[in-house]
């Protein structure tokens, strides 16, 4: 009978321990910041080795699920989508070859999200909403005429507009979309937009759109600015080649 390699034997151990943590935190209603048993206590409650116990929650702080604070302990993570974006990113950049299209199924999946959300969001946004987007509108224009980029106020503009909606998951996708953008951007090199005053007229667009409480207006226009950004990333991967 053919013998389980240890290796395999060991990833199994871990993964179960870390399905064990985890259901731990759920069953006790830890919230993000409390303290976890300690490692003594961790090997006597699973019935396992420090060291198993070690890898398991090294692998969990990967996944920002635990934060081992050396000298301190051990605590529940923060849950964010880091690990998300970084396996984005990672996936990009490997798939990025002579195209762009591994950067347009980001872009792709960040603008279906934004063309459903706008739709709920169009009748729903008070005055007091869209002064706030007029007056990041107006220093993205200001920024433009000066030539100067406006990256934070683009990122600002979009995670304003669903602010809304008051679902807390909805600005952390898309800036996990937005951060894996500007990561693939960094790591080629790419410039700033050469478009600056381009980019800020259809943000007011959007904002026109959305004044006039005009859904289809506002995802036709949420949709260009899309177009302008695949357009951007296909003109960048060209210059590198």
């Amino acid at each position: 009978m053919r013998s389980t390699p240890r290796s395999s034997r060991t990833w199994r151990v871990n993964s179960q321990i870390q399905r064990e943590v985890t259901q731990l935190i759920l069953d006790r209603g830890l919230k993000p910041g409390a303290p976890l048993p300690t490692e003594a206590e961790l090997m006597e409650d699973l019935g396992v080795s420090r060291n198993s116990v070690r890898e398991a929650l090294k692998a969990l702080q990967a996944l920002d699920i635990v934060e081992i604070r050396h000298g301190y302990g051990t605590y529940v993570g923060q849950a964010s989508l880091t690990p998300l974006v970084d396996g984005l990113t990672f996936r990009t950049l490997v798939l990025l070859g002579d195209d762009a299209h591994a950067l347009n199924e980001i872009l792709e999946v960040r603008e279906v999200l934004e063309e459903g959300l706008i739709q709920r969001i169009t009748p729903s946004l008070t005055e007091a909403d869209l002064d706030a987007l007029e007056e990041i509108v107006v220093r993205m224009e200001d920024a433009g005429q000066a030539g100067e980029a406006f990256p934070a106020l683009d990122r600002e503009f979009h995670e304003r507009l669903y602010r809304v909606l008051g679902n807390e998951l909805v600005p952390q996708l898309l800036g996990a979309f937005w951060n894996v953008f500007h990561r693939v951007a960094g790591a080629r090199g790419w410039t700033e937009d050469p478009s600056l005053e381009v980019t800020a007229r259809r943000h007011r667009d959007i904002l026109t759109a959305l004044r006039a409480r005009d859904v289809a207006a506002a995802q036709r226009a949420m949709s260009h600015h899309f177009r302008g950004i695949e357009a951007r990333a296909a003109r960048e991967m060209r210059g590198v080649q």
